[in-house]
């Protein structure tokens, strides 16, 4: 049997405590066990045959424990997931509370959520930033004062439209995206030769600087991730299997076709995100 309770945190977070029962833990350890079996050699037997008594003593519990939790957590985890209808948006932080032979195992999963999005008059504090780009005077050939348009960058329009967004985002997620920004930095500063340290010293920063600024960072990005999101689903912005699949049909190599196939549920994403986007360019 498995049950869990769940700990609601602020900010989108959640704590859940699993507990799985000894029978459930002792289900799987004895299937794991059998296949183990099969597998092990010991002299004196053919492959497979020696007795269970002589098997437990020559193979390795603490491996087969390993396989055990591999396989009963995430089933646990999916399982509360499920009956609590949890919107979990990262992998959860796994910590064994209790996990002893003959008892039953507790775990502990926390996870950020999904966060409520409260997006207040965001097309309105767009249509203010083109009503002000439009007033631009620029002399004309006769000397004359000719209004010219000038349309807001995609920078601007996205920062007009955080000014109308509400979000709480949990640490969590925000720990996770700044800790790949920052693997993206290393990964750039190896391919140029230097160490973070020494870009660091370039740019006259600490590590906790770094990390802070990579902090906030991240969670703009992660806003402006939810805040698109959203805006998709209340606008219905969709995309269709066949504009996957023109997309696809466009690119020449074969390899990369195979990959962008294997990969179509990012790229309805991206597209998605560009036509949200779009959408945004276009409010007038």
């Amino acid at each position: 049997m498995i049950s869990s309770t769940v700990k609601e945190l602020p900010k989108s977070t959640a704590e859940v405590e699993i507990t799985i029962s000894w029978d459930e833990i002792k289900e799987t350890y004895d299937k794991i066990f059998s296949t183990a079996a099969e597998e092990l050699e010991i002299s004196g037997f053919r492959k497979g045959k020696a007795p269970k008594e002589l098997v437990e003593k020559n193979i390795n519990k603490t491996k087969l424990y390993e396989e055990v939790v591999k396989e009963v957590i995430p089933k646990a985890y999916a399982k509360a997931v499920s009956e609590h209808k949890l919107t979990p948006v990262t992998s959860p932080k796994i910590e064994v509370i209790a996990a002893k032979e003959g008892e039953s195992w507790v775990v502990k999963a926390s996870l950020a959520l999904k966060p409520v999005i409260n997006l207040k008059n965001y097309k309105e504090k767009i249509r203010e930033l083109k009503k002000g780009k439009t007033k631009i005077w620029t002399p004309g050939n006769n000397a004359e004062k000719k209004e010219k348009d000038s349309k807001p960058t995609l920078d601007e329009i996205i920062n007009a439209l955080l000014t109308e967004v509400e979000v709480e985002l949990s640490d969590i997620l925000v720990t996770e995206e700044a800790n790949r920004l920052i693997a993206n930095l290393i990964d750039q500063t190896q391919k140029l030769g230097i160490t973070v340290e020494q870009y660091l010293i370039s740019k006259g920063k600490t590590s906790e600087q770094l990390r802070a600024e990579y902090a906030k960072q991240a969670a703009k990005n992660l806003s402006i991730e939810f805040a698109l999101s959203e805006i998709a689903d209340k606008e219905n912005i969709t995309v269709s299997p066949q504009e996957i699949d023109n997309i696809i049909s466009k690119v020449e190599k074969e390899e990369e076709k195979e990959r962008l196939k294997k990969e179509s549920y990012y790229l309805a994403h991206l597209l998605r995100q560009q036509k949200t986007l779009d959408f945004l360019s276009n409010i007038q």
